[in-house]
């Protein structure tokens, strides 16, 4: 991912004034955002002993399945559906723990019963 990022890092020297330099520009950007975050991530939590057992295994759709059982609306059905889609798409950037942190968040979010989102709020951009 390294080598990725110092592309995209480059790609930043570029100044181009055409309008598909705006949407590199965003994408560079996010993507080194995305890296600060990983690494403060990291530097908060150290990479666990590899002797200490680890959490079962499950899919996203698993994942999903569980959450649009668990919530009590079909808005939080396709929320659920939408950010667990989110998720996933950004977990291959993210150290598995920053990963579960990030479902855990998605569960409370979603099982909070005072959060009712009219129906069609269950669409979720990616920024």
């Amino acid at each position: 991912m390294g080598e990725w990022l110092r592309e995209l890092a480059d790609a930043r020297a570029v100044r181009a004034l055409d309008p598909p330099w705006d949407s590199r520009r965003a994408a560079v950007e996010g993507a080194l955002r995305l890296r600060r975050e990983v690494e403060a991530f990291e530097s908060r939590w150290p990479e666990p002993r590899a002797d200490r057992p680890m959490a079962p295994a499950f899919s996203w759709d698993q994942l999903e399945r569980q959450f649009a059982d668990l919530v009590d609306t079909p808005a939080k059905q396709a929320m659920a559906r939408e950010l667990v889609s989110a998720t996933r798409k950004m977990a291959r950037y993210k150290p598995p723990e920053m990963v579960l942190r990030e479902i855990l968040c998605l569960s409370w979010a979603l099982l909070d019963e005072s959060f009712q989102p009219e129906p069609g709020e269950g669409s979720v951009e990616m920024t």
